[in-house]
């Protein structure tokens, strides 16, 4: 069984600590950024139609009619189209990780990740901050600018994924990865808070200061980050006993494997790392596209967490608007209180994370939590117009969702990426995290926009009923990896008890 958590942490340097911080603090800023759009969709959504009052300090001037902007006639269209631009959003986001994936195994991460930061952040700017700054209203740019938005922030995760898998071995992944991948969450805070604050100026100043701040935490990615211990002549088993090659020999097993007896199951985890026969990684090529997509466990966990992301991203890009319209709360205060279900997104992550390597087992930690998020969602839709109830429930809500999708985005991923099924091809990492977040962004981007067209034509009820489904449909996806992993378990326990 893996130490707790102090034991977990006392085994790393300096050098992880930085590594740690650097890829964290990434992709915060950029879910920062990401958020911004979803916080001040009414402000947008008021400015491209017919007004005569100024919402939350936008530049919108009671003279001003539709025709000026040329845009829509009524909010429901207004509203359409912000899903449609979500979806526009994740379906080029996820062709951009298959590509950034397969691109981020054969190039330096480092320059990677800087371009996609900066670019995200240039493009951030000039759609949120310049058209409105020029009075440039047009659809047809929005979705262009939206389009290459999504293909540069993709070069993110898998990036900051594989720096992760570089400097942190299968000791311990569940809680350091579980930890680690809540800067989805507190990237949502922060992006909230910044919106928030400036948001009575307008929401271009929104774009303006979270395009600044990215960029300029690009720039010092570029500058201080280490993308493996190689860069300093290090190697993990010189620095924590522990090699990324050796603790990983066996990460398929907790996912998928279904083929050793007890005995030898529980006689090949204890194998001294010496035993262990492996190539020198600098020869050891890049796995093509096709063969990861192919690797055992790769395809179930991506499309269960097509159905997880769609539920976990329509939440965090129209929780705002929904607590805004349904309740009748100011936009500012809807922004505030959307930030509870990434408090629970995050504390769930860390929890189960740490629960799965405790077990050593994931799938029965993430098959549990979403039954659990089932019974969340329809709570959470039931909430009453009381904002303590609300932010309580909707922590709930983020812990058995935002939970399980924090695992499977990172440190599952990075299992996958680690397998034995690689001995003699390790560089998959990130192409394989691209892949799982890739189908994951399909199947987000294609609700994105029912979630909008359910919210018209039937009531949020009903969005409602249809996160349900699709949680229901997450825990089908991985039902044989379950049975997999519980059959595994009682065989090692019988082993066990046969040994003493």
């Amino acid at each position: 069984m893996p130490p707790l958590c102090c034991g977990y942490l006392s085994q790393y340097t300096n050098h992880h600590l930085v590594a740690f911080l650097l890829t964290f603090f990434s992709y915060v800023l950029l879910h920062a950024s990401r958020k911004t759009f979803s916080n001040v969709k009414v402000s947008i959504s008021a400015q491209w139609t017919p007004s005569t009052q100024i919402v939350n300090g936008s530049t919108f001037s009671p003279g001003e009619t539709w025709e000026d902007n040329h845009l829509f006639a009524d909010e429901k269209q207004a509203t359409l189209f912000l899903g449609a631009l979500d979806s526009i959003f994740l379906f080029s986001y996820a062709v951009g990780l298959y590509l950034s994936g397969v691109i981020g195994d054969r190039v330096n991460l480092r320059y990677v990740l800087c371009f996609g930061l900066c670019g995200s952040a240039a493009v951030g700017f000039v759609f949120g901050t310049l058209t409105e700054w020029l009075h440039i209203y047009n659809v047809y740019l929005y979705c262009g600018l939206w389009i290459l938005n999504g293909l540069l922030q993709s070069a993110v995760w898998p990036c900051v994924v594989a720096v992760m898998g570089n400097w942190f071995g299968k000791t311990g992944r569940g809680f350091v990865f579980g930890l680690w991948s809540a800067c989805a969450s507190v990237g949502n805070i922060l992006g909230a808070f910044l919106a928030s604050s400036v948001l009575k100026y307008g929401y271009e100043y929104a774009f303006l200061v979270t395009s600044v701040v990215q960029f300029a935490g690009g720039v010092i990615v570029f500058f201080g980050l280490l993308t493996s211990p190689k860069e300093v002549g290090l190697c993990m088993e010189s620095e924590t006993g522990l090699s990324p090659v050796e603790t990983d020999t066996d990460s398929h097993k907790p996912l998928m494997s279904d083929e050793e007896d007890g005995v030898e199951v529980y006689g090949a985890r204890h194998q001294p790392p010496q035993q262990l026969d492996e190539p020198e990684e600098e020869s050891l090529p890049a796995v093509g596209f096709f063969q990861a997509f192919c690797l055992p466990g790769v395809l179930p966990y991506s499309l269960s967490y097509a159905c997880l992301k769609l539920v976990n991203y329509s939440f965090f890009f129209w929780l705002p608007f929904y607590l805004s319209s349904n309740f009748g709360w100011k936009e500012a205060e809807a922004d505030r209180l959307s930030v509870w279900y990434d408090v629970g997104g995050i504390i769930g992550g860390t929890v189960q994370g740490l629960i799965s390597d405790c077990m050593g087992k994931r799938a029965p930690v993430l098959a549990l939590s979403l039954a659990v998020a089932m019974g969340a969602l329809v709570g959470y839709s039931r909430s009453p117009n009381d904002q303590v109830i609300n932010a309580t429930l909707l922590a709930l809500t983020g812990f058995f969702i935002g939970g399980p999708s924090n695992i499977i985005s990172s440190a599952i991923s990075a299992d996958l990426g680690r397998q034995e099924a690689l001995r003699g091809s390790q560089q998959a990492l990130a192409t394989v995290t691209g892949i799982v977040d890739g189908t994951g962004s399909m199947g987000a981007a294609g609700g994105q926009y029912l979630v909008s067209l359910i919210e018209s034509k039937l009531g949020w009820m009903y969005v409602f009923y249809f996160f349900v489904v699709m949680t229901g449909g997450s825990i089908v996806f991985i039902t044989p990896l379950l049975l997999n992993e519980l059959r595994a378990m009682w065989r090692d326990r019988r082993a066990l008890q046969h040994q003493l």
